[in-house]
């Protein structure tokens, strides 16, 4: 029985570090996932947007670009904080480029309006990329490719990254919450809200009227 069993440990102790070994390999090339920051009007729209793309693996609404260490959502839309409606996106580079991002981001808004987007009027529903330094070249070339794509002048600022502010946990993924909110038609669940909201604000109207059959999100 002890011969049974000192053949049997190099055998399971062999199999023990291959299993090891293919771990830290899975582990070793799998790429970390990186971010990106845009601000496109209402969070709500673009976190929905984003969140549909293979390869995003999460998007958050959340405030940027002021001088407010937390500011709450009635700060920002309130103005004075300096702060943008935005969204973080969290995505894996290894399925979704960075470029791609951009691209996309340009073809969901309208980026030819400085006074904010759609039927939420103010800077904090203006359009904006917040980049990294290594992200800067990507942004600005996304933003030359997507002009000379629409003909017309873009006014959406490439600013640098700062800070990023969550927003209220009342906010984030309400484009598919089933809790209730009151509403001028009465109660409703918050999915069925936002759909009413992005309907009545004309987003996908405008987006297909600027961008065609380019417009990625347009009628989702």
């Amino acid at each position: 029985m002890q011969a049974i069993m000192d053949n049997i440990r190099p055998t399971v102790l062999a199999i023990a570090i291959a299993l090891g070994l293919g771990v830290h390999c899975s582990e070793a090339n799998a790429a970390p996932s990186e971010t990106a920051v845009f601000a496109g009007g209402c969070f709500w729209c673009v976190e929905s947007d984003f969140e549909s793309v293979p390869g995003v693996i999460e998007a958050e609404s959340g405030y940027t670009g002021g001088t407010v260490a937390n500011p709450s959502y009635k700060q920002v839309v309130g103005g004075g904080t300096g702060h943008y409606e935005a969204v973080r996106i969290t995505y894996d580079p290894g399925k979704v480029s960075y470029e791609t991002l951009v691209d996309l981001f340009f073809r969901s808004v309208d980026p030819t309006d400085d006074g904010g987007q759609f039927c939420d009027r103010g800077h904090s529903y203006t359009t904006a990329i917040f980049a990294t330094p290594s992200q800067e070249a990507a942004a600005r070339a996304g933003k030359s490719n997507a002009q000379a794509a629409l003909g017309e002048t873009i006014v959406t600022p490439i600013r640098a990254a700062g800070p990023f502010y969550l927003a209220e946990e009342y906010h984030q993924d309400y484009y598919k919450k089933n809790d209730l909110v009151l509403t001028r038609f009465g109660p409703t669940s918050k999915a069925k809200a936002y759909k009413r909201y992005r309907d009545a604000c004309g987003r996908d109207d405008r987006v297909r009227q600027l961008w065609g059959a380019d417009a990625p999100f347009a009628g989702s």
